[in-house]
């Protein structure tokens, strides 16, 4: 079941007054010097409302709201409202009763705003409406809309500029390779299979490694070495693998003595 159609009101105006037209004689227009302006046959409110399709232009009381007529308008530009030949603030209506009988009657706005007002009302619900019926139209066509063209067209090109994309890729593989070291410094990678070098504390130097007790080959020989324990073969050939470790710290502690003044028991 459809939805009632409901009215709205487009347009209200507080002062408007009706004048009688005679016959038109010719085609060439209505012209609203011919009314007596200066005697109107009424005077009231005019009020512009839609329901559907259809707009309704009604006389009304001022006080009591009391319809004293109307004149339904389907389509516009039509005989149902038309302007005059010599004024924009007077124009001319059909309006029709109940039992279906018409007749034309001359309205005219004190203030040219309002005539403006009227006309603009009018106009802009039939524009909906035409809008209204394109749109059904095109619901029940879908296939016969203005279908949007996104190829290209014979000869047509288009260009890309990819060379600040090359460098930015370069510079964040750069980047990736040269991690950051304390202070912002970039540091080096160790190399693949070497041992970092030990960095001696300020003032002081690292003891120099016997030759003979250098690996000579890529085999861990340091697991391989006993534990020195004190005395006997295992004590000398530990003397001779430590070298000069014995030594320094021997002297060291000599030193230490000498310079604390302590003899040690």
């Amino acid at each position: 079941m459809a939805d009632p159609e409901y009215e709205s009101v487009l347009c209200v105006k507080p002062e408007v007054h009706v004048y009688r037209v005679p016959p038109r004689a010719s085609n060439r227009g209505y012209r609203a010097a011919e009314w007596q302006l200066d005697q109107p046959a009424w005077s009231g409110r005019l009020r512009i409302t839609s329901k559907g399709k259809i707009a309704f232009i009604k006389l009304e009381d001022k006080n009591s709201g009391e319809l004293f007529a109307q004149a339904p308008v389907d389509q516009f530009p039509s005989i149902a409202v038309e302007g005059v030949t010599d004024s924009s603030r007077y124009f001319v209506i059909r309006i029709e009763d109940e039992s279906g009988r018409r007749a034309f009657i001359g309205v005219g706005f004190v203030d040219r705003g309002d005539a403006f007002d009227f006309n603009v009302a009018i106009q802009d619900h039939f524009k909906w409406v035409k809008q209204q019926c394109e749109l059904a139209k095109q619901a029940q066509n879908p296939d016969q809309g203005p279908k949007l063209d996104l190829g290209f067209k014979e000869g047509q090109t288009i260009k890309l500029n990819i060379a600040n994309m090359k460098k930015k890729e370069g510079a964040a593989v750069s980047s990736k390779l040269r991690p950051a070291g304390p202070g912002g410094l970039s540091l080096l990678p160790p190399p693949p299979g070497g041992r970092s070098a030990l960095i001696p504390p300020p003032g002081e130097q690292l003891p120099s490694l016997p030759v003979n007790s250098q690996p000579t080959s890529a085999t861990n020989t340091d697991a391989a070495l006993p534990w020195p324990q004190p005395g006997g073969a295992t004590a000398a050939a530990s003397a001779d693998i430590w070298g000069d470790f014995a030594k320094a710290s021997g002297s060291a502690a000599a030193q230490n003595q000498q310079s604390t003044g302590w003899v040690q028991f």
